[in-house]
């Protein structure tokens, strides 16, 4: 078990030593995001912008413009909700800016609903020419900073905060768009961003145990939406589910479902994920499995 978001500083340094002009932006959060290990290796090209979110991102925006590469790293509801206009603002530009969310979710568990990201999906997939990043596992950070420095514009990668497990990758290497991590029949298809690693494996396994045979699919790049893969991949199977620590509106499960009904699919479709409302305080763990973010609701959903 590791938690994704302990290798956001070292991912960061590991651009910098390969030599991309990376800068890195923090709001008051360092210690939390782990961008402090790269300010203590790259001093000179950290910025404290305290907390100040629409400036932080107005910022690196400035930074975009002077031929660095800017992350601005902050809690997830932060980064896309506090300073969404200017991240509008930055989408209408093209600015080559890369937003980190870390404590996605209920990943922030303790402080409640004022600080739960279950909207950053929906608020940055509306966003036209925007790209969004959903690694999975600790392994698959770094990479995932690379990809996104490789692609020019505004990316934004959400990352968990709760540790999980690694993933094996001798089969299936890491997911860079979408694929299926594991394939035992066409019974179900499981959708998963990154972020739910831990409950969708365990709901699939689950499932797969009782005799009833499916997909389990990565969604790491949520935006722009691989649909020509995704019905590829899901050819053949009568239902669908999708778990996203996120509202079930606008995210990965609208995102879904939209494609679903545009293509004319009579695929059932399950929605995981918190249904309209806000949350509470409380352990992270605890707070998914009661708004049915859990390998328990995967497996009464598609048993």
């Amino acid at each position: 078990m590791k938690a994704p978001r302990d290798e956001i500083g070292n991912a960061l340094i590991a651009l910098r030593n390969k030599g991309y002009p990376i800068v890195a932006i923090d709001s008051d959060l360092a210690s939390s995001t782990r961008t402090d290990q790269f300010q203590a290796s790259f001093p000179d090209a950290f910025f404290e912008m305290g907390i100040a979110e629409g400036s932080a991102m107005s910022f690196a925006v400035g930074q975009a413009l002077e031929g660095n590469i800017p992350f601005y790293v902050n809690f997830a509801m932060f980064v896309t909700g506090t300073a969404w206009t200017q991240l509008r603002q930055a989408c209408y530009a093209k600015a080559n800016i890369k937003l980190v969310g870390s404590h996605p979710g209920m990943d922030d568990g303790p402080d409640g609903a004022s600080h739960h990201a279950l909207e950053d999906l929906a608020l940055t997939r509306v966003l036209p020419g925007i790209t969004i990043l959903t690694p999975a596992d600790a392994e698959e950070i770094a990479a995932a900073f690379e990809q996104a420095v490789n692609i020019h514009g505004p990316v934004y990668i959400r990352v968990a905060r709760e540790p999980m497990p690694i993933r094996d990758k001798t089969q299936i290497p890491r997911v860079c768009d979408i694929a299926a991590v594991a394939d035992t029949g066409n019974d179900f298809a499981i959708l998963y961003e990154g972020t739910v690693l831990e409950q969708a494996s365990e709901g699939y396994n689950r499932l797969c145990s009782a005799g009833i045979q499916g997909k389990l699919i990565h969604v790491a790049t949520l935006k722009p939406f691989n649909r020509q893969r995704f019905l590829q991949l899901i050819a053949g199977c009568p239902r669908i589910a999708t778990i996203e620590n996120h509202t079930i509106n606008g995210g990965l499960g609208g995102q879904i479902a939209e494609v679903l009904a545009e293509e004319g699919l009579s695929t059932a479709l399950t929605r995981l994920g918190t249904q309209d409302t806000f949350t509470e305080s409380g352990n992270s763990r605890q707070l998914k499995e009661k708004y049915g973010i859990s390998a328990t609701a995967l497996y009464e959903a598609l048993s």
